[in-house]
């Protein structure tokens, strides 16, 4: 594959090369001396080295392996005229860029090798002059040669390294955008679920309740109707405070969110579902038998608590006439929530809802890294078919909270 067009630099150093070649050419200077002996002892012939190098100064990026293997037999030419100090600077900066832009392999090896030319050709020197002079000569050859690999080695490490951290830090940035991205997903499908286990349950109470008063002609089934809507109302009211509360992070200055709703307002809620499904037949009872010992962690109360009252809003909007049974026992890995409602005959529910109830049960128990069950089961006293939900929430002791 041919090469693309030189880099600028590539090009102002190859002319810039010629122009100083052909500017000591003119004045007489040449690297070898009046007295060098050297074979091809006409002037002009140390053009041509100068020429060729100053044109593979064109390739030392594009084709660095290349323009170093010519840039060799060109030194070496140079070496039999008279020589040109623009020639023997130009191969030099060759192999500097073949350690740079070179293979990884072309960069590992060519140190090593520029300085076992070096020492082979001081050798030869000692041999062939026979004099200290010779290690002079040495010195210089492992100047254009040995000298330019290892500053080449030692800019391609810092670039290596430099590129390396550009990397990492693009990678730190682009996980520190997903963490955000997950954080940012996580919050709202915890909002979700909080919303609608505050709302549904009220509204599911309001909107039944509300045909009842409206499809009823009886003044005391309106008035108990009214007064059930009332209570869902101001109860809605203060858990959406809570939220905003929580969503403001404290609110305004001294205001602070109301507390997150424990396994102590159970008996409260079981209350509020019993008095919300009244008008349908249904009852609640509630067994609560957790096994005395420590509090249990803030996050596993909330979940249970939530899943109660989104299976107590299924009932007040599913469940035929009966008995609810909600039941609370813990277990060896933590606690264990288990609510049991009659499975209605009716096509549809009493009051429309959005059927993400399960999913969010499912989710806050996933997220406690518990086990989550719902679906039909036959109901041991009775034989009839019921609705159960079973959630196991598992808490580790050291997370465990000492009693008040």
């Amino acid at each position: 594959m041919l090469p693309g067009p030189p880099h600028r630099d590539d090009v102002l150093l190859g002319a810039g090369g010629l122009a100083v070649g052909l500017l000591l050419w003119s004045l007489g200077l040449y690297s070898g001396g009046p007295t060098d002996y050297r074979p091809l002892r006409a002037g002009w012939l140390v053009l041509v080295p100068l020429v060729a190098m100053s044109a593979l100064a064109l390739l030392r990026r594009s084709r660095p392996r290349f323009a170093l293997a010519a840039g060799t037999l060109a030194v070496a030419l140079d070496a039999w005229t008279r020589g040109n100090l623009a020639t023997v600077v130009l191969f030099a900066d060759l192999v500097y860029a073949a350690v740079v832009y070179g293979p990884p392999a072309t960069a590992r090896r060519l140190p090593f090798s520029m300085a076992m030319v070096a020492a082979a050709l001081t050798l030869g020197y000692l041999a062939w002059y026979q004099d200290a002079v010779a290690l002079l000569a040495g010195l210089v050859t492992a100047l254009i040669t040995f000298v330019p690999a290892i500053s080449g080695a030692v800019v391609r490490n810092h670039r290596e390294a430099a590129e390396a951290a550009r990397l990492r830090a693009e990678q730190t940035a682009l996980l520190a955008e997903m963490d955000r991205v997950q954080a940012v997903t996580a919050e709202r499908a915890r909002m979700a679920r909080e919303l609608h286990d505050v709302v549904a349950g009220h509204l599911s109470a309001i909107a039944i309740h509300s045909t009842a008063a409206q499809s009823l002609d009886d003044e005391r089934t309106t008035r108990e109707a009214l007064g059930v809507i009332r209570e869902n109302s101001v109860a809605g009211l203060a858990e959406m405070r809570r939220l905003i509360g929580l969503l403001r992070d404290g609110g305004g200055e001294g205001e602070q969110p109301a507390a997150a709703p424990t396994l102590a307002g159970l008996e409260a809620l079981v209350r509020q579902a019993g008095a919300n499904g009244a008008a349908g037949g249904l009852t609640v009872r509630l067994e609560h038998d957790p096994a005395p010992g420590p509090r249990l962690p803030a996050p596993v109360e909330l979940a249970a608590y939530r899943i109660v009252q989104e299976s107590l809003t299924n009932a007040l909007k599913h469940a035929g006439p009966g008995q609810v049974v909600v039941s609370l026992a813990a277990s060896e890995r933590g606690l264990v929530v288990e609510v049991v409602s009659p499975r209605g005959e009716r096509p549809g529910p009493r009051a429309p809802g959005s059927g993400a109830g399960l999913i969010g049960m499912r989710e806050r128990v996933a997220l406690l890294g518990g086990v989550f069950e719902a679906g039909p089961v036959e109901d041991p006293g009775s034989g009839a078919q019921a609705w159960r939900v079973r959630a196991e929430l598992p808490v580790a002791e050291e997370d465990r909270e000492p009693e008040a």
